[in-house]
């Protein structure tokens, strides 16, 4: 009975014991969870348009925070470095698609996935040659990013939210609706969705399949991009940051591998449910360190009961 009451009922009394600690576990946990969902969309994309499974995602983030880190550091004006990263990034997206893609157009998706790996390689060797391996810290204050933060003492308690975390959920609020908005009302987003639901009717159509994964990747690298300035500025910039990439696959196993929607909600979802395990459970029963693990064990138990996720669509094949 006792132990009953240590994981059901004291964690809960303590969370609403002091419901401005709570505020702030919640406010932490919002935003990570923002970022493994940009994280995931650029999972999605990718496989909706090709049913390419990207694992080069993780390294895209890492390759683009530290493009942009490094053309400052050789003398660029930050705000200039930003379109011409943006630029590396769509140059990366064209070579991916005529050197590694285009070859292997009908091949079984496995082989498809370890070319992603192969691009992952050749990233991390590359990006280690041209940039170095030592941590990097963000430009932050060159790109006017605010550093400071607000405070405030709701419920009598004190709360204190920082500025670059503000900005990081505005910007990937914005980012995501002009996504939507583009793969809802543009031509080449509603080619990127056709492509998603029959490819052999979308090109029977003259949808151009080399044109459209150009598209997605450097989408694809536009989010990585974001994602690495904010996780850059919240934790410096090395190849270390790839293992943030790992989080999105338990985002992706809860959302749904083809679902915008889905890489949003299961985002948030994780973020939030991994911090507030952290804190009320983790720490007191287990020891801490839960949210290595968190995500993958609860994505798991989803799984169990819905195996295509819960925005996912359930597969019915007639035998």
């Amino acid at each position: 009975m006792e132990f009953l009451n240590s994981i059901l009922v004291k964690p809960f009394s303590d969370m609403f014991a002091a419901p401005d600690f709570l505020i702030q576990v919640l406010w932490e946990g919002l935003v990570a969870g923002v970022l493994y969902a940009l994280i995931a969309l650029g999972f999605v994309l990718i496989y909706k348009s090709s049913r390419i499974f990207n694992f080069a995602q993780g390294i895209m983030v890492v390759f683009a925070a530290l493009t942009l880190v490094g053309l400052h550091e050789k003398g660029v004006p930050a705000l200039l470095a930003v379109p011409m990263t943006l630029g590396v990034m769509f140059l990366l997206a064209v070579a991916i698609e005529r050197v590694v893609l285009r070859p292997l157009v009908n091949q079984p998706d496995i082989i498809l996935f370890m070319a992603t790996i192969g691009i992952t390689l050749f990233l991390v060797g590359f990006g280690e040659l041209i940039f170095g391996g030592e941590n990097k810290v963000m430009i932050t204050e060159q790109l006017h990013i605010p550093t400071g933060s607000f405070e405030f003492e709701p419920f009598g308690g004190f709360v204190s939210i920082e500025q670059k975390d503000v900005t990081a959920v505005i910007g990937a609020v914005l980012l995501v609706g002009g996504l939507i908005l583009f793969l809802n009302r543009s031509k080449m987003g509603r080619a990127i969705r056709a492509l998603g639901d029959d490819h052999q009717a979308a090109l029977s159509v003259g949808i151009s399949l080399s044109t459209i994964w150009v598209l997605v990747w450097f989408i694809a690298g536009v989010i990585a991009l974001a994602t690495g300035i904010v996780w850059g500025a919240r934790a410096g910039v090395s190849f270390a940051l790839e293992v943030i990439a790992f989080k999105a696959l338990p985002v992706l196993m809860l959302g749904g591998l083809e679902s915008v929607l889905g890489a949003i909600v299961g985002g948030i979802a994780i973020g939030v449910l991994e911090k507030l395990f952290e804190i009320y459970w983790g720490q007191p029963l287990l020891g801490g360190n839960t949210e290595t693990w968190f995500a993958f064990v609860f994505a798991l138990i989803v799984l169990l009961f819905r195996p295509q996720g819960l925005f996912g669509e359930r597969i019915i094949e007639r035998v």
